[in-house]
């Protein structure tokens, strides 16, 4: 018993140290949330807060009105923004889907086979993730102007599956260097070719993976806007290029509360597309992470 004296006069020190560093937890993520969604918040805010009240400081929705909306989707003043989100579909999509069938291949090899100078090659497609774009921007101009790709989707998907593609293996490589390789050996046993193997056995257990690479891809494809406010025209310009350049009623007037809701009728898909499936893309970013 009186061994027992000091465990017990600390447990309430413990106990108060735990609740301590849960609260610090609670904090962080509060602050963090804070800080990432704000901005989001006061563009939705603006967006449904009548033009005359653009500037207004209040922290909550006053004001409210859907014309700003109308006016973003509205042609009357040049802007035809329903096209542009039509087209950031268009080049998304495919820069995705283009991306993600090559980083499947180059992955898998990446990952599954040996060969001089591999990791020379994964260091290549880490540096060119990390290029500078607006390096690229005078070179591809003068070259898709030359053979008259200016203004067409192929000059607007090519480049960014570039800067996608490193991504996309870089994410798969690390999934598949963590995949049970008995599985295929034992489908090899049972009379599967390699091929089959992969695509029977080994395509579905990196689903998540393949999910979350998709989604990242396609959001740095929207989101891309330098290469596009050089390469586009206005009948393939995607949506980050219609935004930067909407005119309102007044040209000598930036019209704000239009392009706050230009802005949400864009992030909210996204957002909305995130949180519900949210918990594939956590597995599909953490399932490589830990070995069993």
């Amino acid at each position: 018993m009186a061994h027992r004296g000091p465990e017990i006069a600390g447990a309430p020190v413990k106990s108060q140290a735990r609740r301590f560093k849960g609260a610090r937890v609670y904090v962080g993520v509060a602050v963090i949330l804070i800080w990432g969604l704000a901005p989001f918040y006061w563009m939705v805010v603006t967006a449904f807060r009548d033009p005359d009240y653009t500037f207004d400081t209040t922290p909550w929705p006053t004001h409210l009105t859907t014309a700003n909306f109308r006016n973003a989707l509205s042609t009357s003043n040049g802007n035809d923004f329903a096209r542009a989100i039509v087209n950031s579909l268009i080049i998304g999509g495919a820069t995705t889907l283009i991306a993600l069938v090559v980083g499947i291949f180059a992955a898998y090899a990446l990952a599954r086979m040996t060969f001089r100078g591999k990791y020379v090659v994964v260091g290549i497609i880490l540096g060119a993730s990390m290029f500078p774009v607006v390096a690229l921007v005078t070179p591809l101009f003068q070259l898709f102007t030359n053979i008259g790709w200016i203004g067409q989707y192929q000059a607007l998907i090519i480049p960014n599956i570039s800067f996608v593609l490193p991504l996309t293996v870089y994410t798969l490589t690390s999934f598949f260097s963590e995949l049970p390789w008995e599985l295929e050996e034992a489908a090899r046993i049972d009379g599967a070719s390699r091929a089959q193997a992969f695509r029977l056995v080994m395509l579905p257990l990196a689903a998540p993976a393949l999910f979350t690479t998709a989604i990242l891809a396609f959001i740095a494809a929207v989101n891309e806007y330098l290469l596009a406010s050089q390469l586009s025209k206005d009948s393939t310009e995607p949506v980050t290029v219609a935004i930067a350049r909407f005119s309102g009623n007044d040209p000598h007037v930036v019209p704000y509360a239009a392009i706050m809701a230009a802005g949400t009728l864009v992030a909210i898909p996204l957002v909305v597309m995130v949180l519900l499936f949210q918990r594939r893309i956590i597995s599909g970013l953490t399932a490589g992470g830990v070995k069993s």
